[in-house]
């Protein structure tokens, strides 16, 4: 089994806003790449403002050409002059740096110009290493003190949380931290208590603006 299972297209109306996974991307050796979006959760995301991914406009159709090819235009260009800190920063195995899938799933093909963002299913196995954020902090108000780069956090399973029955919830010591990303909360109920936390990079104004995590197993 691979450490990546489905990566998921997230989209949201803003920062603060509730993430809705719109769209799944599926790989296997038979079929090679899938994309198709999740009608149950468009009509949300739809209310809200939602415009189908360019490249793929029809929300009823499952895609199979060029799939990771569209996608792979979010991904850092090798001529980036800060390329090896963008590698180091997110923990880039240097033997994938040329897979599209990987890398999607592990910058999360962030851009500045839409509220896109992919998030992938990981799975519980020996040797996993990824980056995320911590979601929530807009709510948090965490003083800008209170953590700092290297800290190991511990985490609660939210196994009864209405909204997400993977929420994953991070603490240092007893401060209420925020939760794990979305769909990345998911790989923390199949480890069973085996991952190891610690902040990775912090961005403060006053009070803690995002924090990134890194999730080892």
């Amino acid at each position: 089994m691979s450490r990546i299972g489905n990566i998921f297209l997230i989209w949201r109306k803003g920062p603060g806003s509730r993430r809705i996974p719109v769209g799944v991307i599926k790989r296997n050796s038979i079929d090679g790449t899938r994309f198709e979006y999740i009608k149950k959760n468009i009509e949300e995301a739809n209310n809200q403002g939602f415009i189908p991914y360019t490249g793929f406009p029809d929300i009823t159709k499952s895609y199979t050409n060029n799939v990771l090819e569209i996608f792979s235009q979010r991904l850092v260009k090798s001529e980036r002059n800060d390329l090896s800190a963008f590698f180091e920063f997110w923990r880039i195995d240097s033997s994938k740096r040329n897979d599209s899938y990987y890398m999607l799933a592990h910058t999360q093909g962030i851009l500045p110009i839409d509220n896109f963002e992919f998030l992938a299913d990981f799975n519980p196995r020996k040797g996993l290493n990824f980056i995320t954020e911590i979601a929530g902090l807009t709510k948090s108000k965490i003083p800008s003190q209170q953590l700092k780069v290297g800290d190991i956090l511990d985490y609660k399973l939210e196994i009864d949380n209405p909204q997400d029955k993977y929420a994953v919830k991070l603490y240092k010591d007893n401060l209420e931290l925020g939760y794990v990303k979305l769909i990345h909360s998911k790989v923390f109920h199949r480890a069973k208590g085996k991952l190891k936390v610690t902040v990775h990079h912090l961005e403060r104004n006053g009070i803690i603006q995002r924090a990134f995590i890194e999730v080892i197993l």
